[in-house]
């Protein structure tokens, strides 16, 4: 599987990055408990009932498992052919955002609050249950979302305009009398209603104001369709591929397909 690392750094990765053996699975699966107890820690940390009570031992139990990542972390750095690669990777910046807070925390009080970022590492999931197809639905999604990124940037350019231009007209329809008390306020009302999220902090009161309010909500029903259809043309579009959940021993990217020979990342062996 991996010519190029020694026994013991090939069965590491093995264990680590493979969902394939037993080992690897069981592994995994592990990983994803400790993150959700990690996370669930945390969440009841912030709880003030709680954390007057257990606070130490909640705390203790996080530096455990910070510990328990921190050697996961290196591990995952010494077992692959180019550990500078890997943390660059996605998951590699994941996995050090993970454990990066509670060191922090030691000099910034309250950073390990943000440790719930962990949560992020759950999306191994799909991994470690093998289902590659959604490793493979992710992808094309991805790539759809690519195509589209140039027609929904100018869509959002011309979402941007309207309400800039309702904004202005509703600051000159209803006035700082009414609520509007500036072309920013009224932007950021034309925003609200055009998303039809409706805050109701700021309302027209005169009547050509609840006409122009009105026009913009029906508008902001069309436009909340018109990303939706772009991305669905472009997802129509994508070429399906079968997908593999073996990882690089080089870089630790996955995702092959499922006849590569090379990783197409770095081009080691895999």
């Amino acid at each position: 599987m991996a010519e190029k690392l020694f026994p013991t750094r090939a069965r590491i990765h093995e264990i680590i990055f493979e969902a394939d053996t037993p080992a690897g699975k069981a592994f995994d699966v592990a990983l994803m408990v400790f993150i959700i107890l990690s996370v669930v820690a945390v969440m009841l940390e912030s709880t003030s009932a709680i954390a007057d009570r257990y606070g130490p031992w909640l705390r203790t139990f996080e530096w455990v498992i910070t510990g328990l990542f921190t050697v996961e972390y290196l591990l995952r750095l010494y077992c692959v052919g180019n550990p500078f690669r890997y943390a660059r990777s996605f998951f590699g910046i994941v996995d050090l955002l993970a454990i990066l807070p509670s060191y922090l925390s030691i000099f910034i009080p309250g950073a390990q609050s943000l440790l719930v970022i962990r949560a992020l590492r759950l999306l191994r999931v799909f991994r470690v249950l093998k289902l590659a197809r959604f490793v493979g639905e992710a992808s094309e999604l991805t790539a759809a979302l690519r195509a589209s990124a140039r027609k929904i940037i100018v869509f959002l350019g011309a979402v941007l305009t309207i309400v800039v231009i309702v904004g202005s007209m509703m600051y000159l329809i209803e006035g700082e009398a009414n609520g509007f008390t500036s072309i920013p306020v009224s932007i950021y009302w034309a925003i609200v209603t055009m998303t039809t999220v409706g805050y109701g902090d700021v309302a027209p009161h005169t009547a050509l104001g609840k006409i122009l309010a009105s026009a913009i909500m029906i508008l902001g029903y069309g436009i909340i369709a018109v990303p939706t259809g772009i991305v669905s043309v472009e997802l129509a579009g994508v070429t399906r591929k079968k997908i593999t959940t073996q990882a690089c021993p080089e870089c630790g990217a996955g995702s092959h397909d499922r006849d590569a020979v090379h990783c197409k990342y770095c081009g080691a062996k895999i």
